[in-house]
């Protein structure tokens, strides 16, 4: 089958949202039989919807561009939450994360079956899957999901791990070379639990003497040197451009027409994160791994309002981290895997991290259906095998706050105020509520919402709580 004359006939015949940018004239082969394929998932960490170049953005973003430009770049790519430590074990495991009560940053009552911040043992991860693939498997970054014995990465399915249980910082404020923004001194002692915040390899502390977007971004490389001659996953997970706001002057260096002490720093953090984006896929080339791995790069969830200094992190979407609207839970989403998926693609239908496990391990020949997963794989969307939405429909949900979206249509519900209905297709600022004249969509995406929280965990409150002025309207949020 030629796939790719496929997927061009039938992405040109699909709405505006969906059409065609690009594609690649060499044809996709057809999965079976092909050599496994090494994976690499790169997942930033606050990294907003309109900071990335091939979104619009402003600031330079090459290198993950030209992951959308060999492959497919989704233009309403979600995560399952608005903030990081529920969005990660569902994109780690393909399940919804309120399936074991976890759907907050700081709720008050923890998960089912496991500590605080920590993935139930019950719970497959993407490495375990591909470990009994035949996978060589490596975390490198930010973890948080548990690092007592049994939930520790080494625990989860990998073989190899540098990086931190959560946050940290990025400079030592002593380096001749360290850009601080102001506010944002940080000396990386244990925060108030006292959880480590340093480097861990394997299961030992170990110094911090890099800048920590290059060391973690180093280690990537490494391990692909190293695992070069097998089937290999790589989990990096970027701690930028996340607090604090920090840089060196390597990449500051870049920014002098910007003013603003701070917005400069954070250009910086998001330009040294696209240069390892681009380290990568340069160490794949040097191998001739490029056409046998497939990569994925996305945000856990959008930029942080206190990030967002001119406005522009998020644009044209409202919102921030820690909020269910578009800007809270869209995010950069690009995908290649070059001479079997047609590059140049813009993906207009939406995808969810949790589509990621399944994808990887279709690509893989292994079977994800074992595993529970709530998403699906992409491939076959991809490939011109399955016409029509991935999901028809995908359902948020945090504290007394959710949201649901089918088609272009997503329905917001706040605790204690109204529901609005947004066409986020047509309107991805959520500028105009549609509710009043769609009484039975609102009906609808409801009990969409009632249906899938059957099966669900109790929602969660949040120790901690903000609110949003926007449109009008003033929502409390747990986050």
């Amino acid at each position: 089958m030629n796939s790719a004359a496929v997927l061009a006939g039938r992405l040109l015949a699909r709405t505006p949202a969906c059409v065609l940018a690009c594609l690649a004239c060499a044809a996709a082969q057809d999965r079976p039989g092909l050599q496994k394929p090494n994976i690499v998932v790169i997942l930033a960490d606050d990294l907003g919807y309109g900071s990335v170049s091939w979104y619009g953005g402003d600031i330079p973003t090459p290198n993950i561009d030209s992951i959308a430009a060999s492959g497919v770049g989704f233009t309403s790519g979600y995560m399952t939450a608005p903030v990081c430590n529920p969005s990660r074990p569902a994109l780690m495991t393909g399940r919804y994360q309120q399936r074991w009560g976890k759907e907050l940053n700081s709720q008050t009552e923890g998960p089912v079956g496991a500590p605080r911040k920590s993935l139930p043992r019950r719970e497959t991860t993407i490495a375990t899957a591909l470990k009994r693939a035949g996978y060589a498997t490596g975390a490198v970054g930010k973890w948080q999901l548990g690092m007592d014995d049994g939930y520790h990465p080494l625990d989860r399915g990998f073989d190899s791990f540098l990086g931190m249980p959560s946050g940290s910082r990025f400079v030592d404020p002593d380096w001749p070379d360290a850009r601080i923004a102001p506010g944002h001194e940080d000396s990386g002692d244990p925060d108030s639990t006292g959880r480590h915040r340093g480097l861990v390899q394997g299961r030992k502390r170990v110094p911090m003497n890099e800048y920590l977007t290059d060391r973690l971004g180093r280690e990537g490389v490494r391990f692909i040197g190293r695992n070069r001659d097998r089937p290999f996953f790589l989990y990096l997970a970027f701690h930028a451009p996340h607090g604090p706001i920090q840089t060196i002057d390597r990449y500051y260096r870049r920014f002098p027409g910007i003013a603003n002490e701070t917005q400069r720093i954070y250009a910086a953090m998001i330009s040294a994160l696209d240069d390892w984006v681009g380290a990568v896929l340069a160490e794949l080339r040097r191998h001739g791994l490029e056409d046998r791995t497939l990569v994925i790069f996305t945000s856990d969830n959008g930029a942080a309002k206190g990030s967002d200094i001119d406005g522009r992190r998020n644009f044209p979407l409202i919102g921030h981290k820690r909020n269910l609207y578009e800007g809270g839970i869209r995010v950069p989403y690009v995908l290649q895997w070059k001479g079997h998926i047609p590059g140049g693609a813009r993906y207009g239908q939406a995808v969810s991290s949790l589509d990621i496990f399944p994808t990887a391990l279709d690509a893989a020949g292994a079977d994800a259906g074992r595993y529970g997963a709530d998403g699906v794989s992409l491939l076959p969307h991809l490939l011109g095998e399955l016409d029509g939405p991935p999901h028809a429909s995908l359902v948020w949900r945090s504290g007394p706050n959710a949201a649901v979206r089918r088609g272009p249509w997503k329905l917001l519900v706040s605790g204690s105020g109204p529901a609005r209905l947004y066409d986020v297709q047509e309107d991805p600022g959520e500028s105009t509520d549609r509710s009043g004249d769609r009484p039975d969509l609102v009906r609808a995406l409801r009990r969409i919402l009632e249906d899938w929280s059957k099966d669900k965990a109790e929602p969660r409150q949040g120790a901690r709580r903000v609110k949003t002025r926007l449109n009008g309207d003033v929502m409390e949020w747990h986050i």
